[in-house]
């Protein structure tokens, strides 16, 4: 850690860094999974899925400026390659073989899930280490990830029926 004067203990700093980059290989994993689907989306919805896989990008890009950003305010190195990201990510691969629509909206929106999931747990994990910045940046994730999730799953002919499932 670099020395700094944010008033936050060292131990604490740690554990939020630590926190913080798992998030940061999460996001830029999600990123270049919301690009993988938006290259290869095919089928009648293609325009509108093209369209909001971009969107998706977009938005996950920012978080993690934002998460890059906090990390190395508290003292961090943030480490986003993609080589480090690829081999510290929690998310599911990303199934190369997917061209239907409705296989891609399955994978974003579990990958969108999951990352949600993860950001969730961290607003009381860091609220509990007294650091409320940043559960506030994680509120704004997971806020947005809501809203994006429910756009995904919206676009699926599977919309109310049973066997759609996300993780």
């Amino acid at each position: 850690m670099h020395a700094t004067k944010n008033d936050l203990s060292e131990t604490t700093r740690q554990s939020m860094i630590t926190r913080l980059q798992a998030h940061l290989a999460d996001g830029i994993d999600l990123i270049y999974q919301a690009k993988q689907a938006h290259w290869n989306v095919k089928g009648p919805s293609f325009k509108e899925l093209h369209e909001l896989f971009d969107e998706l990008y977009d938005e996950v890009r920012e978080y993690t400026d934002m998460i890059a950003e906090r990390l190395v305010s508290l003292g961090g190195q943030a480490h986003g390659t993609v080589r480090v990201s690829a081999a510290n990510s929690r998310l599911a691969e990303y199934p190369l073989d997917l061209v239907h629509q409705e296989g891609h909206i399955e994978a974003i929106a579990s990958a969108v899930a999951l990352f949600a999931k993860h950001t969730r747990a961290s607003i009381s994990a860091s609220s509990d280490l007294g650091d409320e910045a940043s559960a506030d940046l994680f509120t704004e994730i997971t806020r947005g990830l809501d809203k994006t999730l429910w756009m995904i799953e919206a676009s699926s002919s599977k919309v109310g029926k049973e066997e759609f499932k996300t993780a």
